[in-house]
């Protein structure tokens, strides 16, 4: 459906899509989804593919059990398995005749938006030369990625900064189902999502396999960054030979159907962070204000939370602790802290030098 008419397209696949149960590459699979990315390609899309898999094949080469892996160790492993699943694309691409290159992204690669620029222009460079993009988080130097992280939210912002038209994420179950599919028998599969919030709430979306570190929890994460970003997205059960040939034939699949258009590539940027630095929690007045199109300012903030500094990404929540908005913050927390609540013409006095009148600019804002 929605890919046919995609130009660019990014495919996440999961650790158990390349690594089954019993520890065992599934060479079979991946050389059909080889021969979709071929047939994609042969009709002009342009195709990015975020691939777990480091930490799993680095496990099964050093015989090593995941769980019981330290963050220390779990980086020096990821590094091995780097080499090891690399190579095993470069082989199994090589029979379709396609040239593939790796790009090892971090949060910051993302969140920073010179380097989100630059990541841009890597990929469009690649595109060019007729290379297909293999994207993973850079475990060997990540925090806590490996600990609590996945490549359905990389593969979101991969989408946003190379404004994809869909993103496909291929996992070990149909799609989003009302229910768990492995536990409950009556769980329904829903095929698409036309209002994000109202349709996904309260789904119980838990549940993760033994070498990926990622659930139906974050797919949604990933879904809300394209909804907001105006890309597609597709979660679809990857187990089958030949995945993306069967979305397009039977789409017995779950889609995020984005309502937005494409935002300006700042404000993408803008409401898309994954990791906002901090938060300000607004009054009545300045949410109405806010409403019309208008800047923040800080008289009507009424608290600050967390350490940021001028330019992080926050979020803006009213007084109800929900969030309204999110920015880049004119101040530092530490600034906010002294001039909150001010009129705008008492900043120089308490501040000692002079700054902006806004906290938070209306063009550097996007409401949630």
């Amino acid at each position: 459906m929605q890919l046919k008419n995609s130009k660019i397209i990014v495919i996440k696949i999961g650790s158990s899509l390349l690594v089954d149960n019993n520890e065992k590459i599934r060479k079979k699979w991946l050389l059909s989804f080889a021969k979709d990315v071929k047939n994609l390609k042969k009709r002009n899309k342009k195709v990015i593919i975020v691939s777990s898999g480091a930490i799993a094949l680095g496990c099964k080469k050093m015989n090593y059990n995941k769980k019981n892996l330290k963050l220390d160790k779990s980086q020096a492993v990821a590094s091995i398995g780097q080499i090891e699943l690399m190579n095993l694309f470069s082989h199994t691409f090589s029979n379709y005749k396609l040239n593939i290159s790796q790009i090892l992204l971090t949060l910051e690669d993302t969140e920073e938006r010179r380097r989100s620029i630059n990541a841009k222009r890597t990929f469009e460079n690649l595109f060019s030369l007729d290379y297909i993009p293999i994207v993973n988080e850079n475990d060997t130097i990540a925090t806590s990625e490996i600990k609590y992280g996945d490549n359905d939210r990389l593969a979101s912002r991969v989408s946003q900064i190379t404004n994809a038209d869909t993103l496909v994420l291929l996992s070990d179950v149909d799609g989003l189902f009302t229910k768990n599919p492995k536990i409950f028998k009556d769980a329904k599969l829903i095929k698409k999502i036309n209002n994000f919030n109202k349709d996904i709430k309260n789904i119980n979306t838990r549940g993760k396999t033994k070498f990926g570190s990622g659930g139906m929890e974050t797919k949604i994460e990933a879904a809300k960054i394209c909804n907001l970003a105006g890309c597609n997205m597709v979660i679809a059960n990857g187990l089958y030979l030949n995945p993306i040939s069967q979305i397009e034939k039977k789409n017995n699949c779950t889609w995020f159907v984005s309502k937005i258009s494409k935002l300006h590539a700042r404000k993408k940027w803008i409401i898309s962070s994954i990791s906002p630095k901090g938060e300000l929690i607004i009054d009545e007045g300045a949410k109405n204000a806010l409403i019309n199109g208008k800047s923040l300012l800080a008289a009507g903030i009424k608290k600050v939370l967390g350490k940021f500094n001028k330019g992080d990404h926050i979020k803006i929540l009213d007084n109800k602790k929900k969030e309204f908005a999110r920015g880049l913050s004119s101040f530092s927390s530490y600034e906010i802290s002294k001039i909150m609540g001010c009129h705008s013409n008492e900043i120089q006095h308490i501040l000692g030098y002079i700054s902006k009148s806004e906290v938070v600019h209306k063009d550097d804002m996007v409401k949630i």
